[in-house]
């Protein structure tokens, strides 16, 4: 009967193990994430982005928000960022805004029923400005002459 008893008690600590590895694993929505902030650099929180009519927004299942394009990106993970689902659109209750802010509370609806499918509460949206390679090159040259 010790037998059994020790193999399970490995097969529990290999389990463990695997698990610890699972979560140092990144998800298809953080791989995706990582990929868009390659070349960029994280800046300070903000509380608010300013919202342009037609400005991109990337829905990255149960990861974040990603608003813009070009220069600087803002990310917006929620409370909840397990919550975060492609299939749905954000609605706004607030009309003509002309900014998205930390704490601001946005429904979901179903994309194609729009039926209601949750609530998300908004925090911090942390900017992420591409690097210039080139001034840093500039930069390096001056000081080797």
């Amino acid at each position: 009967m010790a037998a059994p008893i020790a193999a399970s008690a490995q097969d529990s600590a290999a389990d463990d193990g695997a698990e610890e590895d699972g979560a140092e694993e990144m998800t298809k929505g953080e791989k995706r994430l990582a990929r868009m902030l390659e070349g960029r650099v994280a800046g300070e929180p903000v509380n608010c982005i300013r919202v342009i009519p037609n400005q991109r927004m990337v829905t990255i299942d149960k990861t974040a928000y990603v608003y813009g394009r070009g220069r600087t990106i803002y990310v917006q993970r929620t409370a909840n960022p397990d919550d975060i689902n492609n299939n749905d659109i954000l609605v706004s209750r607030r009309f003509m805004a002309s900014e998205l802010c930390r704490q601001d509370v946005m429904t979901t609806a179903d994309r194609i029923l729009g039926f209601f499918t949750g609530a998300v509460f908004f925090e911090d949206f942390i900017p992420y400005t591409r690097v210039d390679d080139a001034g840093d090159e500039a930069t390096e040259d001056d000081s080797a002459a």
